[in-house]
């Protein structure tokens, strides 16, 4: 038996259906009738034009039609979208940013995700808005799509009904590595949700972790491993080299050791290194911790 996965599928599905099946209809019957016309009445059959009269009652009957039709389609989309706007009160708050080209998610106690975790059959709404550029939130098998705007808050929110796991996607253009500014949706009974939640992350220190903490946030969509020219420098041969920096809209050196990296991952735009633009990367200050920026220091040490 079908599981809808989100409170919204089965409404969505129906107006999707119903939508899609008379337009099908009329795309085969007007078709059909047109094919009809143009064969009964060639210039062959009849090679003398004539004049037909005025029809009112047709007229009347192929602008009501379309009319109520329309409506309708209109009455099941608009009442399929309607409880997406109407998040109940107890709904679970998770805070959404999203930046290029990643997702965070934070929870009521302070716990940061890259993967949106939620439990089952509980209503969650996730208050959303944008570091950089518009982004989209899209979770398919939920039914659910809605623009991340910078400066300013939007909010989706549903109650998933299966456990498992779903792609979250963005559906907005929003710069080169878009395609990867994907994640997953994963939704675990209430018990295994509240264990998640309260576990302390493990704090370790090395160049392991930071690798990981790169990856998590999709450090590498700007910044390669392995020389190449990407939005921002390599990371290869990074630390304690000397580069050229626009601090001021003036020239000068620095090396990149522990203080210059700290200020580059939570003020970027304060030193932009030569040839590179202004204002792509956005601070990663409340996203990333300072055991989190020890271990990419640490990596990008290991790496030189």
């Amino acid at each position: 038996m079908f599981t809808p996965s989100s409170n919204f599928v089965e409404g969505v599905d129906f107006a999707f259906e119903l939508i899609f099946g008379i337009s099908l209809f009329f795309l085969v019957g007007i078709t059909s009738v047109m094919i009809y016309f143009t064969v009964k009445y060639s210039r062959k059959k009849h090679p003398n034009a004539v004049q037909i009269p005025n029809n009112n009652a047709l007229e009347i009957t192929w602008t009501a039609i379309p009319l109520v039709i329309v409506l309708i389609m209109f009455y099941y989309g608009y009442m399929a979208f309607l409880p997406m706007r109407t998040p109940p009160k107890d709904a679970m708050i998770v805070k959404t940013i999203g930046r290029m080209w990643a997702w965070d998610f934070e929870y009521a106690n302070g716990k940061h995700a890259q993967e949106l975790i939620v439990p089952i059959n509980k209503p969650t709404k996730l208050e959303m808005t944008s570091k950089d550029v518009i982004h989209g939130m899209f979770i398919p098998a939920f039914r659910l799509k809605e623009d991340v705007i910078p400066g300013t808050q939007t909010f989706i929110w549903f109650i998933p009904k299966d456990t498992g796991s779903y792609e979250l996607f963005c559906s907005a253009y929003c710069g080169l590595a878009h395609s990867s500014m994907a994640t997953k949706v994963k939704v675990l009974s209430q018990t295994d949700f509240d264990t998640w939640l309260a576990k302390e992350p493990e704090v370790k220190i090395g160049a392991s972790e930071g690798l990981e903490v790169i990856k998590r946030n999709a450090c590498t969509t700007c910044h390669s491993l392995d020389g190449s020219r990407l939005v921002g420098p390599s990371f290869k041969k990074l630390f304690d080299t000397k580069r050229i920096v626009i601090t001021n809209e003036k020239e000068k050196e620095v090396t990149a050791n522990e203080e210059y990296i700290n200020t580059s991952i939570l003020n970027p735009n304060a030193d932009i290194v030569k040839t590179y633009n202004k204002g792509i990367m956005q601070s990663y200050d409340g996203t990333l911790s300072k055991n989190d920026i020890k271990n990419i220091i640490e990596y990008l040490k290991s790496i030189k």
